[in-house]
């Protein structure tokens, strides 16, 4: 059974280390982990891992956040991946620095990336796992801010923060979607 884990992230020297491309971070936290690297493909960058007996499929996409969902549709498809088998992960400004959130389904939230991957599925019924990136700009700032980089503080917190969505991640892979939601979202800032 395959799965696709997405992050969310635009490509590209200028956009690494920012806010936005916490999916990215993530991912690459996870396919360190396996000592594994990315090969760029068509739409994006892709990893293979194993877990807990699974196939699992690394994807950031080429894209660029705005139209992710061009390349999620495309692997599910070549890989044959299940929509229950599919999550994405996000930055979320409405979530405090770090904490983690994941939904099984719902509304885009105004973010970009989810707006065009439901319209890409045709459908807003897929898994997500949403970062907390804080929200300390000012009103009007929102793009400035996820497009800038972590400061000091939350450098020496993110490798903390990725391990923790790799450990939501797994339990998403292990137990579904439903028991997964359970333990991340009542969970402190440890799962």
């Amino acid at each position: 059974m395959s799965y696709l884990v997405t992050g969310l992230g635009n490509v590209g020297a200028e956009y690494a280390g920012t806010r936005h491309n916490i999916g990215f971070t993530v991912l690459d936290a996870w396919a360190s982990l396996h000592k594994t690297t990315f090969s760029t493909l068509r739409y994006g960058s892709l990893a293979q891992i194993r877990y807990a007996g699974k196939e699992i499929w690394l994807l950031k996409p080429s894209t660029y956040v705005n139209l992710s969902g061009k390349a999620v549709r495309y692997w599910m498809q070549e890989e044959k991946i299940p929509l229950e088998n599919s999550i994405v992960v996000l930055d979320d400004v409405a979530l405090p620095f770090g904490k983690l959130r994941m939904r099984a389904r719902g509304s885009d939230g105004g973010h970009n990336g989810l707006k065009h991957i439901t319209f890409a599925l045709g459908t807003d019924d897929y898994a997500r796992l949403r970062i907390g990136v804080g929200d300390d700009f000012p009103r009007g700032h929102q793009a400035d801010y996820v497009l800038s980089q972590w400061n000091d503080q939350e450098k020496k917190e993110l490798p903390f923060i990725c391990n923790d969505a790799v450990e939501a991640l797994g339990l998403f892979i292990r137990q579904g979607v439903e028991r997964a939601m359970n333990q991340v979202n009542t969970a402190g800032s440890d799962i």
